[in-house]
């Protein structure tokens, strides 16, 4: 019953966190957000993001209201995975370890994602037309356009989404495997 009960907690949690990192790497992207997607994004984040906007305004490029949802979310996930695993609530600079390595984890994840998918589409359905494409392209193009300068001409046939996708989940190892206690609260 426990580990059934972790893993709804852990899924919807990720889920909702990952929207929330959505929303923020749209803004910092400066995506259309005219887009079917991205308004969807904005309607399931605004009831968090908007109270929290008004006492915490953006500094320069960055929201700031988002950034502290994230946190705060992630926070609660591992507040209650531990109320439900009965191991007790981590002492602060423990919990704040494992919140932002959670944020980290979660970001390096949406990019991957992100770029998984936009390279699937551009195989798929080139040229598309989909809803998707946009805030696709606002996150994966700034991701591929260092490793498309590095790697040479493959005629037609882009290896820069490989290159970042192996890049990024070897930090995400790297980052668990450096810190395997605070990992464990997030796992």
């Amino acid at each position: 019953m426990t580990d059934a009960l972790v893993f709804v907690i852990k899924t919807l949690g990720s889920l909702l966190v990952a929207l929330f990192v959505v929303r923020l790497a749209l803004q910092l992207a400066r995506a259309n957000f005219r887009n079917p997607v991205a308004q969807g994004v904005l309607r399931m984040t605004n009831w968090l993001v908007m109270p929290l906007r008004k006492v915490l305004p953006p500094v320069g490029k960055v929201d700031l209201a988002s950034v502290v949802a994230i946190v705060l979310l992630e926070t609660a996930g591992i507040v209650l995975l531990a109320g439900v695993r009965g191991s007790g609530i981590p002492t602060a600079p423990v919990l704040a370890g494992a919140s932002l390595l959670g944020c980290t984890v979660a970001v390096i994840d949406l990019c991957s994602l992100a770029i998984f998918v936009y390279a699937l589409l551009s195989l798929v359905s080139p040229g598309g037309n989909s809803p998707l494409d946009g805030p696709l392209t606002s996150i994966a193009e700034p991701l591929l356009r260092p490793a498309r300068r590095l790697l040479p001409a493959l005629g037609g046939f882009d290896f820069s989404p490989v290159i970042v996708i192996i890049g990024l989940q070897a930090i995400r190892i790297l980052l668990l495997g450096e810190w395997p206690l605070l990992a464990a609260l997030i796992l």
